[in-house]
């Protein structure tokens, strides 16, 4: 798992159901007056000669009595206000129907076998099979299903050994980044005794008769919050006890680095990376096969990313924007390491890359177009051989083949289209549909059209919507507007099934790829990142303005959500423009910009935000900080969402944010908190606290926009 994984939601993006009103017969009003107390200190701090409050520190301390108290009471308010909207229950079984079809995973070959996840409809978890080679099924190999009576316990990461024999799996408990790993034996499917705790960010890299890991020190007292530093590489031999895994690398002089490794296909290669943000990295290896394993440096500025892709004999392919912000793909040969020695493979295009995979003796390379997908296929010497022919405007989110075999896969979907798997032969290099999900839902009465508008600087921004077909744009159709800009993250088309209820009910689901993502490379990214932030939310704005201008909908009727770094997205704007907005949803949210560096993983997102101990960084992070800018005025109903296990984004943000909002809304519209507990930031949630939490948002957008359902 790299950095970036650390800050991407790992969630789901959402529409929502809707349907004009006929009346406005519901009491959604809340007085301020009866919201639980939560009581302000003095605590503050002094920021270059200003002096900030921060009266609900003591939220911070996720186990002392008055915080948990606090929980309770804000629960069981929110709960109680769910409980009087009238068709929450109608809303839970459309939901319940309308995710309950097979869903799949893409097909993997190892060692003459395929394997695969799948889900029946409403599982909490996919389970792991083997299948044969139309995707049948032919043996269970994991069910995370039972790993715990309540679904809490996911399945987050597999690693096969490279001889196939063994298959490695770590378990997360109740959304929590924190990982134990578990070795299977495939051939007889036993687990093995081992078991190896305090995994973080990181995957599980196969040598020989064990693998490479990286872990941060124990920590019980304060694991869901303390900041995580001193990451390092263990090694860990099969049959033996953890206690007796030992260090690969570490850096005990640069505590806020973490190391990534990943072996090469034929164990030659010990490939290290090291990070200290979510940009840039070093790169460097490690020849296994050598006598005396010493670490070879290729670069260490942390000036560009340079990712692995994979090794033919002593030469290795990379992927990177070194002096190519939209990246390209170089050769090294290990035994010339110097930068002028360097081969560019695949040069750099208008369109960003996003991923590579190496199959048979093809370089399969995804890009985006205008925040879409084109899978184009090179030789190995760079030479264009084709672009393969996706079924439509959509996202490729995942490729999968063997170096040994000309037979790869291929997952894809958009707004429309279900995550389907195709198959293609890497010399005929056509796709062949392979497994595609039944649902009752005729794409052809939907259309998905992408607009540009301008932003407040005169940037042109594209979006995203999607609705019937023949809808009367008359201003009055419930919109849901989704967004995320950082981390050099791309939000594109995706398939919701929650989401055609809404669709088929004349609703408007509309997605912006604003700046600070990755959809245009990285001078797009770095455009919405530091003392530019503000564009982000500019962008975002301005998208919602545009929805309204051009009549898809009006404030009255529009709705906004973002999750993680999206949540940061939402809270800025709703209060900045809070007249543009009838709901906002932020979710698992980055609120409290002068501290998020102080918690878990936080510190390394500064690269996006900076920090509010540099003085410059500090002026403006404060002007745009959600904890730090509620002001008396009138917001819109507000579902501020997190979870008490939520190791990445801590959930004080949330409980930061929520205290300033529900003391000094102006008015009687709602500000609430969801908080799920025995979850995290988003991955690995079980399928039925995602219907609850689904049910509770729809339903707080349709009882806050006077929609009856």
């Amino acid at each position: 798992m790299n950095l970036k994984i650390a800050i991407i939601i790992g969630g789901f993006i959402i529409g929502i159901l809707g349907c004009k009103t006929k009346e406005r017969i519901m009491n959604n009003k809340v007085e301020k007056s009866t919201y639980p107390e939560t009581k302000k200190t003095s605590t503050e701090d002094d920021y270059f000669g200003t002096v900030i409050k921060d009266p609900y520190r003591w939220l911070e301390d996720e186990k002392s009595i008055d915080t948990r108290n606090w929980v309770d009471s804000q629960i069981k308010f929110t709960e109680d206000y769910f409980s009087k909207i009238p068709f929450r229950d109608s809303i839970k079984n459309r939901l319940e129907r309308l995710v309950d079809y097979e869903k799949f995973g893409v097909p993997r070959f190892k060692n003459g076998k395929y394997y695969m996840f799948k889900n029946s409809g409403l599982q909490n978890q996919s389970v792991f099979y083997e299948v044969d080679s139309t995707g049948k099924n032919i043996k269970v190999i994991l069910d995370p299903n039972t790993f715990s009576q309540d679904g809490t316990k996911a399945l987050s990461t597999i690693s096969f050994s490279h001889d196939g024999k063994y298959l490695g799996y770590m378990v997360a408990e109740s959304g929590a980044d924190w990982n134990t790993a578990y070795i299977m034996d495939l051939k007889t499917g036993k687990v093995l005794k081992d078991s190896v705790k305090w995994i973080k960010f990181s995957g599980l890299s196969w040598y020989k008769d064990g693998f490479f890991y990286s872990r941060y020190p124990e920590s019980k007292d304060a694991e869901l919050s303390t900041k995580n530093t001193n990451h390092k590489l263990f090694y860990h031999k099969l049959g033996s006890s953890q206690r007796a895994d030992m260090i690969w690398y570490e850096d005990n002089e640069h505590p806020n680095r973490n190391i990534y490794a990943r072996t090469s296909e034929d164990e030659r290669y010990l490939i290290l990376n090291q990070v200290e943000s979510t940009s840039g990295n070093s790169f460097s290896f490690i020849n296994l096969q050598q006598k005396k394993l010493a670490e070879s440096q290729i670069i260490s500025d942390f000036k560009s990313d340079f990712n692995f892709i994979a090794n033919i004999d002593d030469n290795l392919f990379i992927l990177t924007n070194r002096d190519a912000p939209n990246k390209k793909i170089i050769k090294i040969d290990t035994k010339k390491l110097n930068e002028k020695d360097w081969s560019v493979i695949v040069r750099e295009s208008e369109d960003p890359i996003q991923s590579v995979k190496l199959i048979s003796d093809k370089l399969i390379v995804t890009y985006l177009h205008n925040a879409f997908s084109l899978v184009k296929v090179f030789d190995l010497n760079g030479k264009f051989l084709k672009e393969l022919s996706l079924p439509g405007i959509g996202t490729v989110s995942a490729i999968s083949g063997d170096r040994n075999s000309k037979n790869a896969f291929l997952m894809f979907s958009s707004f429309l289209f279900p995550s389907s798997v195709y198959t293609f032969n890497t010399d005929e290099l056509k796709l062949k549909l392979f497994k595609r999900p039944k649902l009752d839902f005729d794409p052809e009465k939907f259309t998905t059209v992408q607009k540009w508008y301008k932003s407040k600087d005169g940037t042109k921004i594209p979006m995203f919507i999607t609705y019937k077909k023949g809808l009367n744009l008359d201003g009055k159709n419930p919109a849901l507007l989704y967004g995320y800009g950082g981390f050099d993250i791309s939000i594109t088309p995706s398939f919701s099934a929650s989401r055609l209820l809404f669709l088929e009910k004349n609703g408007i689901y509309a997605v912006a790829n604003i700046r600070g993502g990755g959809e245009f490379g990285e001078k797009w990214h770095k455009a919405g990142t530091l003392e530019n932030k503000q564009n982000v939310f500019d962008d975002f704005i301005a998208a919602a303005e545009y929805l309204i201008d051009n009549k898809y909908t009006s404030p009255d009727y529009l709705a906004i959500e973002g999750r993680s770094n999206g949540g940061l997205l939402i809270g800025a704007t709703l209060l900045q423009r809070p007249e543009l907005f009838a709901v906002a949803l932020p979710e698992v949210g980055v609120l409290d910009m002068l501290r998020y560096h102080k918690f878990t993983i936080g510190w390394a997102w500064a690269g996006d935000y900076g920090r509010s101990d540099k003085k410059e960084q500090f002026e403006y992070l404060i002007k745009y900080s959600p904890v730090h800018n509620v002001k008396k005025a009138k917001y819109p109903a507000t579902l501020v969402i997190t979870a008490d296990h939520d190791d990445r984004v801590v959930p004080a943000h949330s409980f930061k944010f929520i205290s300033e909002l529900q003391s000094k809304q102006d008015w009687n519209k709602p500000v609430l908190i969801r908080i799920d507990k025995k979850s995290g930031h988003g991955a690995g949630k079980p399928l039925n606290k995602i219907i609850e939490e689904l049910t509770d948002i729809y339903s707080f957008i349709f009882y806050n926009m006077n929609i009856d359902y």
